[in-house]
């Protein structure tokens, strides 16, 4: 395959380098760092200041630089694959086919605004045809066979208790604002949000033929129902609790209990056989079930209409597509559209994972950057056993559970063993129905593991995606192709550098085994208790420490990190840069003092970890990620576990009275 090497120091773009560009190459931006900020008073912005000042956010963008935002790039890359086989003669059914097909019938704008919302007319025909509970819901079953959950979210996984076999969850839903705090919270920002999450819905009954009172009148009556339904929801920190949100019922007790929703007939329709589901927020299907009963049909239906335009929205005409931006504009602060090339490679990228995915992997991944990162994790998962073995809080007993876990985690790179396929017929004339067909085949690939094994071989994101993550239920942890690339990762760069970004990265996975929820499930992916009483409240101890101490971080003025609903990504934080040191330290680099670039092998390690999460964002969109998003803004990634970890301070010589220093006492360490 194809060795391409990331040459991303100046726009994050992917090029080619050539020999000599190898040999010159400087991993650290030395131009780039501040002077003027002392390392111990804010490490995030000594490392980034210089380009946080000057970098500029695109109109239609939310934000600029690493992590998440490097999927920007990526998008270009998919793109001209997209392009590129969207031009081409393919075998019927081939994967070339089905995604150049498919990104083609998307960019045919002309063909798509002449329907205006024609494609959905079926589906609302059907929604005046409601006349009952049971005629209700079998519309909403009807729907979720297509991706459109309104009132009920559903998936199949593990069992929580037993791993080895895929049952049916169901959790909470109905709502259309980011997070249930949404609908009763009262400050400027969020009214703003109210209002214009309001004249997104009324936008959405005008274009489909309702005149302007009435769609206000009609969008006045979506919230309320929704606001019902978010006044019944868990909150994020409230979910955290693995325990508490595992509910395996039997269908005949829901039955009883919850006679509105009509379980058996919902199970019937949904295609699935059987007997027992977990219900993940029991108090939610409670208050849906009273709500059936006590709003009248009209209203509920004026709701699914509401519930179902929206779903569709991003597929049908021009207006609707502004619609949503403009309600998306309160969100992130983004002023001007994504060019509808990006747009669409998204939904392709979104709809056909791996499909494109194959495309992506064999024009942008060497086998070589996964063997090294292959030694990378090993390192690592070595570096973390010695962790446990040293720890002083935990007991002998603990250790061996907590060491057999460690070494029991499957390790996934690049890509996944087996492609997934999709049973599908792209038709490059018609995009509306073709989003339907993939949808519809999500589905049956879902209900097809009921009641199975899960598939281990399985990914839970396309190879392309700048991300990584643990599954607690697999016990693994997932690196695919797109994070494997600059500033992460690079196969020509000195350890420092990787040991900083990749490794970190890796560390924070391993770590999730171990965070408030992972330490949930045992090593074969089981919510069970491995911990003695006394050792688990000592856990549970040093984790308030860190809600704790992460809720003082200021973001934007009044706004503060969410310490307990973060927990589990600090932990994981503070995790990975201990366990990456350690095992960066067990280099040749590691354990020299030779400077590169003016900087010691550890000055660069640091330097490499705030490179990575050089990031930009609008405030609109910081608000909305501390409301929303369980890892903490880019700064406090870097600040937050840097003030905890003393050879930072020995590298950079962090003294007291610099405004991130902490006193040995006060520096918390989990693992």
């Amino acid at each position: 395959m194809k060795k391409i090497l990331y040459c991303a120091l100046i726009a994050l773009v992917t090029l080619s380098c050539t020999e000599k560009e190898k040999e010159t190459r400087k991993f650290v931006d030395v131009e780039g760092l501040s002077p003027s900020i002392k390392p111990g008073d804010n490490f995030f912005m000594y490392v980034n200041g210089t380009w946080y000042d000057t970098a500029k956010i695109a109109d239609d963008q939310s934000g600029v630089g690493s992590y998440s935002f490097l999927n920007i790039p990526q998008k270009v890359l998919l793109q001209n694959i997209l392009e590129e086989v969207a031009a081409g003669t393919h075998p019927e059914g081939s994967v070339e086919q089905k995604v150049g097909d498919f990104y083609a019938s998307g960019m045919d704008s002309t063909a798509i605004n002449q329907r205006g919302y024609e494609p959905i007319q079926p589906v609302l025909a059907k929604i005046e045809a409601i006349n009952d509970k049971a005629s209700l819901m079998r519309f909403v079953a009807d729907e979720a066979k297509v991706g459109n959950n309104s009132i009920f979210n559903f998936r199949v996984s593990p069992d929580d208790k037993n791993s080895t076999i895929n049952i049916a969850h169901f959790s909470q839903a109905g709502i259309g604002l980011p997070d249930r705090d949404y609908y009763f919270k009262t400050d400027v920002s969020t009214l703003g949000i109210q209002n214009a999450y309001k004249a997104y819905i009324a936008r959405l009954f005008e274009l489909t033929g309702d005149a302007p009172a009435d769609a206000t009148r009609k969008a006045d009556l979506v919230y309320g129902i929704e606001t019902q339904l978010a006044a019944s929801h868990k909150t994020r920190i409230e979910r955290r609790q693995v325990r508490n949100n595992y509910h395996k019922l039997a269908v005949a007790d829901l039955q009883k209990k919850q006679p509105n929703i009509g379980w058996g007939d919902l199970l019937n329709n949904l295609g699935l056989d059987t007997d027992t589901v977990d219900i993940r927020q029991p108090v939610y299907y409670d208050k849906l079930n009273t709500m059936l009963q006590s709003v009248s049909i009209n209203d509920w239906k004026v709701y699914l209409k509401a519930t179902t335009i929206s779903a569709y929205d991003p597929y049908l005409s021009r207006p609707f597509e502004q619609a949503s931006f403009e309600y998306n504009k309160a969100l992130s602060g983004q002023s001007m559209e994504k060019p509808r090339e990006q747009e669409i490679a998204q939904v392709v990228d979104r709809q056909l994972s791996f499909a494109l995915g194959q495309l992506y992997v064999k024009r942008h991944f060497g086998e070589d950057a996964k063997k090294r990162v292959g030694e990378l994790v090993d390192n690592l998962q070595k570096a973390f056993e010695n962790r446990i073995n040293n720890l002083s809080w935990m007991s002998d007993s603990t250790k061996v559970q907590a060491k057999e876990k460690l070494n029991a985690i499957t390790k996934k790179l690049g890509y996944p063993d087996i492609w997934r396929e999709y049973n599908v017929t792209i038709d490059r004339d018609q995009y509306f129905e073709n989003v339907v067909a993939l949808k519809k085949d999500d589905y049956q690939y879902q209900i097809g593991k009921l009641n199975k094994p899960p598939y281990k071989h399985e990914w839970g994101t396309s190879p392309s995606t700048v991300t990584a993550y643990y599954n607690p239920s697999f016990n693994e942890i997932v690196f695919p192709a797109g994070i494997l690339q600059y500033p992460y990762f690079d196969l020509y760069a000195d350890d420092a550098i990787n040991y900083g970004g990749i490794g970190m990265v890796i560390g924070h996975e391993l770590t999730h085994a171990f965070d408030d929820q992972g330490a949930q499930y045992d090593k074969d992916g089981n919510v069970k208790n491995w911990w003695t009483d006394e050792d688990y409240k000592k856990f549970n101890e040093k984790t308030q420490l860190l809600i704790d101490r992460y809720s003082t971080f200021t973001v934007l003025d009044s706004v503060h990190v969410k310490g307990a609903m973060t927990i589990g990504e600090n932990t994981a934080d503070n995790g990975g840069i201990s366990i990456a040191y350690d095992a960066f330290k067990l280099t040749k680099q590691g354990q020299d003092t030779t400077k590169i670039d003016g900087f010691t092998p550890d000055q660069r390690f640091f330097l490499s970890i705030a490179r990575i999460w050089r990031v930009k964002t609008r405030d609109e969109f910081m608000r909305t990620y501390v409301n929303t998003n369980s890892h903490s803004p880019a700064m406090w990634r870097v600040n937050g576990p840097l003030m905890n970890f003393t050879p930072f301070y020995e590298a950079f010589n962090v003294q007291p009275g610099d405004k991130n220093y902490k006193p040995e006492e006060e520096r918390i360490k989990i693992w």
